[in-house]
């Protein structure tokens, strides 16, 4: 994997991919300097997500959009999005888990501990890809209620938010695993 991660840039894809990365590290180091500590780790926890589809081998259009994906949600949270737009918290919680549980199968399957997607049987990919999404967003949504707990009250946390939360990553989630069964995502 690290291999992906040191070779130059072959596409315009893993190009822009590239950028997106440059402008999340950047991102933090912006935030870091005007805005609160909280805001600089949500930043920082994007940082890696988009690090992540580059060392797992991931075409370079589709490594872009994941990344862009997860920076936006990010710079969502800083940007007060979720308060101003009623509608943003479930679309982001449905793109990000739909990609997050791709990038999560993708990376068990280079482990060896899945076949990779397109070999494996579509309601295989399905059911494990939703079951990653709905692991990956109870994970996120403790995340923020330790956050609310023990760091800032400005953290929201409310049951029907978590819930619906829950709800749109695993159908995102299911996107994700119908995509996984039939699009390649892997660079050759």
């Amino acid at each position: 994997m690290i291999d992906n991660f040191l070779r130059p840039p072959r596409t315009v894809g893993l190009l822009v991919a590239d950028g997106v990365r440059a402008i999340a590290l950047l991102s933090v180091i912006v935030v870091a300097v005007w805005w609160t500590a909280v805001d600089v780790a949500v930043l920082a926890l994007a940082l890696p997500a988009t690090l992540a589809a580059r060392f797992l081998g991931i075409r370079g259009g589709i490594d872009a959009a994941l990344g862009a994906a997860v920076l936006l949600a990010a710079w969502s949270s800083v940007l007060d999005l979720y308060e101003r737009i009623a509608w943003w918290d479930v679309l982001v919680h449905f793109v990000c888990t739909g990609a997050l549980a791709m990038l999560a199968y993708v990376a068990l399957d280079r482990a060896r501990v899945l076949r990779e997607p397109r070999e494996a049987r579509l309601w295989t990919v399905l059911v494990l890809t939703v079951a990653l999404g709905l692991a990956l967003s109870a994970v996120w949504e403790i995340a923020e209620w330790l956050g609310h707990t023990f760091v800032s009250q400005d953290i929201y946390v409310a049951y029907g938010d978590t819930i619906g939360d829950m709800a749109a990553g695993g159908a995102g989630a299911a996107v994700g695993g119908l995509v996984l069964g039939r699009v390649r995502l892997l660079e050759r």
